[in-house]
């Protein structure tokens, strides 16, 4: 079985307050997107990676991440698109031609442990759609446009969707075209899977998982990384 793995890497640092990729601020000494690949590049089950960034952004990953730190797996990195959904659609394009089954992550995710990609890979394989996600923590409002709670959902039922998402290649191939088709843009991946009308799997996985988008998240992430490395 083949399997790849689309690393989304794309995005800009409005939130993080910079002009720099969020993925290329350092941690204790090495870039976001380091950490994030040093996983997926020991995953042994894993056969490759395609590394989706900016077009701008393509030879200095090349020069500074992927040759400087000797990622293997790393088998091409291919221009992202004005939204995320058409950054993954090329990396879906990009991907080997025996690809069976895709992961698709987000770079600034960079805390994703193997565990849980080895349980997502065994999921994919019975239900040829799989979500990390956890449970929410913090009560949910539903509200209208003026702000007034319309409802509150049990939140035991309520799960924060997370990445890596897993898909059978062309089960998500399909889903991104019928999205295409129709103009519809998805905050995720697994939406444009429901939308064809497949049953999408969630797996537990970790609170550390986070998606580092503001500064806040930094000083969080150097915390992980000292109980990580200690």
């Amino acid at each position: 079985m083949f399997i790849s793995a689309i690393i989304v890497a794309a995005g800009k640092g409005r939130r993080m307050g910079t002009k720099l990729n969020k993925v290329f601020l350092k941690l204790n000494g090495k870039p976001v997107l380091y950490y994030t690949l040093n996983v997926f590049e020991k995953l042994l089950e894993l056969n490759e990676i395609v590394l989706v960034v900016s077009n701008e952004d393509i030879d200095y990953c090349r020069r500074e991440i992927v040759d400087k730190y000797n990622f293997k797996k790393v088998r091409r990195i291919v221009a992202g698109g004005m939204e995320r959904q058409e950054s993954v659609f090329n990396g879906l394009k990009a991907v080997d031609s025996r690809c069976d089954i895709v992961m698709i992550h987000d770079g600034a995710r960079p805390f994703i442990d193997k565990t849980t990609l080895k349980k997502g890979i065994e999921e994919s394989k019975l239900h040829s759609a799989v979500g990390i996600a956890v449970p929410v923590k913090d009560t949910i409002k539903v509200v209208d446009d003026d702000n007034f709670v319309v409802s509150t959902p049990d939140r035991t039922n309520l799960m924060a969707i997370q990445t890596p998402q897993i898909f059978e290649y062309r089960l998500i191939y399909e889903a991104h075209l019928k999205a295409m088709e129709d103009g519809f843009l998805g905050t995720d991946d697994t939406v444009l899977v429901e939308r064809l009308g497949h049953k999408v799997k969630l797996v537990e996985g970790s609170y550390r998982n986070i998606k580092i988008t503001t500064p806040e998240d930094l000083i969080i992430s150097e915390a992980f990384l000292k109980t990580i490395y200690q």
